[in-house]
């Protein structure tokens, strides 16, 4: 007769070989069956949160997004820290125009990412999403300042006009200094609501918040023994495929001593923060 320890890994073996078997579906593109085999990988072992993970990725595949967010809700409740957990989650959200806490559950997985396996980390693929949820975020707010600052300009506008109208009908003379006094006004006024717009409007991103190698605002910046910072995912490419020096100095450089460069990323974070308009990805 067999020991109860020896059930239980007859069991997750089995299941194993359900997940194994779900992913090798997958990758044929056969979701249904994929979703099969991960049902019963969670019917057997229903408290490892990549089964749900799995499931989930088959029905964000299916663009089932109510099934991908209870997926995701199961497998973050047995792993705070999955990464694909909250990135689905936050997708399933934002599909529901849940956009406040769709972004937050994007950030979290962010996060959680920068500090998960650096060769397989979903930084980017995450940081696109965010991008595209932050940008529109940007858009419609920024739409609705645009048209408010132009109500009031032109309220402020109006009001200056009527007071020169009424100054001149008082007035016994000095007529062209009212009338000059009346332009400085009405130029001060436009700069001020040009200054006030300055945040909403596009311009170039600072070089030193861009990578040296993509030319693109930074994700997840390190710095190199030399001073120089890059893109993380970019920099662990080149000293994969091209090789271990740094492409600027052409000193050798070994993964390990990448460092995460702080004061770049809330510098990012902070331009970000007050130029939505740079969440733009080409």
């Amino acid at each position: 007769m067999g020991t109860p320890g020896a059930a239980l890994n007859a069991v997750a073996k089995q299941a194993e070989q359900l997940r194994i078997d779900g992913n090798f579906y997958f990758s044929k593109d056969r979701f249904g069956a994929a979703i099969d085999a991960y049902t019963e990988a969670i019917t057997l072992c229903p408290n490892v949160p990549i089964y749900w993970t799995n499931r989930a990725l088959c029905h964000r595949r299916r663009n089932d997004w109510t099934k991908v967010e209870a997926d995701c809700l199961r497998a973050i409740q047995l792993d705070h820290n999955s990464v694909k957990a909250h990135y689905m989650f936050g997708l399933a959200l934002l599909q529901r125009k849940e956009y406040t806490e769709g972004v937050k559950e994007l950030e979290k997985a962010l996060e959680l990412g920068r500090d998960a396996n650096r060769k397989s980390y979903m930084v980017e693929e995450i940081w696109q999403e965010l991008a595209k949820a932050k940008y529109l975020e940007w858009e419609q707010a920024s739409s609705k300042r645009s048209w408010e600052l132009q109500c009031l300009k032109e309220a402020c506008e109006t009001a200056l006009q009527e007071k020169h109208a009424f100054d001149v009908s008082q007035s016994e003379g000095f007529l062209d200094e009212l009338t000059n006094s009346h332009l400085k006004q009405m130029e001060a006024l436009g700069k001020m609501f040009m200054k006030a717009a300055e945040a909403d409007t596009r311009a170039e991103v600072p070089d030193y918040l861009c990578c040296n190698i993509t030319l693109d605002i930074f994700r997840d910046p390190v710095i190199t023994p030399s001073g120089i910072t890059y893109e993380r995912a970019v920099i662990l490419e080149h000293l994969q495929k091209v090789g271990k020096f740094d492409p600027v100095t052409r000193e050798t450089l070994d993964p390990s001593q990448l460092v995460p460069n702080l004061a770049i990323k809330e510098a990012v974070q902070a331009f970000l923060d007050k130029h939505g308009w740079a969440y733009r990805t080409s």
